[in-house]
């Protein structure tokens, strides 16, 4: 068992580097928060902070209707407001037919998820249509073609947030996990996830008795920096105009908390 340290209202592994969750209402149930800051990669996460310590350098634009796009921080400010909402149980959005055609596509943010039908990603956010992008696949595991979704929707459509969103007991990861253990690689093109995801349990190791949900973290972490590479993302971080954070989901609370 790892010495657990307090810091800044959350719990860290110091002796690894790699957070924890803080604790929640009930003893029974935890979850993971904080951020991950733009231009600061480190090979392991360091303690935790309040989602409110995301800084744009960037001033609002407007959009091409007139209207004024959020900062990286206003947007990430409602999606946590609406998963807030989500899990109050206090929705502020509808789906009808008449929000799908009003209005030009503005979004404010794109969220890149896992394709597990547990985590509808507009859903957690209680955002409405030509709110946010989503871009969803195994493990939320990066290819071409979601690499490319991400690039348009920084470049094109002018986003001033990516958030990549892992959630706790991803099946691709405890595929990717069993694999390594067994030496059995699933073929097909599932075996190209189970190859995207094996890094990330390597570096937490087999013989981490939580390595799960560690390797989750550790992968959200890998594919932020790889969002944050990107050629078209990496020139509009550069100027401020994009921020890429990572985050979890838990399943148990509904709760979406940032990884920093």
């Amino acid at each position: 068992m790892h010495r657990v340290r307090r810091v800044g209202g959350y719990d860290t592994f110091p002796d690894r580097g790699v957070p924890t969750v803080p604790r929640c209402e009930s003893p029974n149930v935890t979850r993971v928060a904080t951020r991950f800051p733009i231009g600061r990669w480190h090979a392991t996460l360091r303690g935790m902070s309040s989602p409110s310590r995301i800084q744009a350098t960037s001033e609002p634009t407007t959009t091409p209707a007139g209207r004024t796009r959020p900062t990286a921080a206003e947007a990430l400010a409602e999606l946590l407001a609406g998963n807030e909402r989500f899990v109050t149980r206090r929705p502020r959005h509808g789906h009808s037919v008449e929000a799908a055609a009003s209005g030009d596509q503005e979004p404010s943010a794109l969220v890149v998820g896992c394709i597990d039908s547990r985590v509808p990603l507009e859903a957690i956010f209680d955002q409405t249509f030509g709110s946010i992008c989503v871009a969803r696949s195994g493990g939320q595991v990066l290819d071409r073609a979601v690499l490319g979704s991400v690039e348009f929707a920084v470049a094109e459509l002018k986003v001033p947030l990516v958030v990549v969103l892992g959630h706790e007991r991803c099946g691709a990861v405890a595929a990717t996990v069993t694999a390594l253990r067994t030496g059995e690689r699933p073929g097909g093109a599932l075996g190209y996830l189970v190859d995207e995801i094996a890094p990330a349990v390597t570096e937490v190791g087999l013989d981490e008795p939580d390595v799960v949900a560690l390797a989750l973290r550790r992968h959200t972490v890998r594919t932020v920096r790889a969002v944050a590479d990107a050629e078209r993302v990496a020139e509009r971080v550069a100027t401020g105009a994009v921020e890429v954070v990572g985050a979890i989901y838990d399943l148990d609370t509904g709760r979406v908390a940032l990884l920093d």
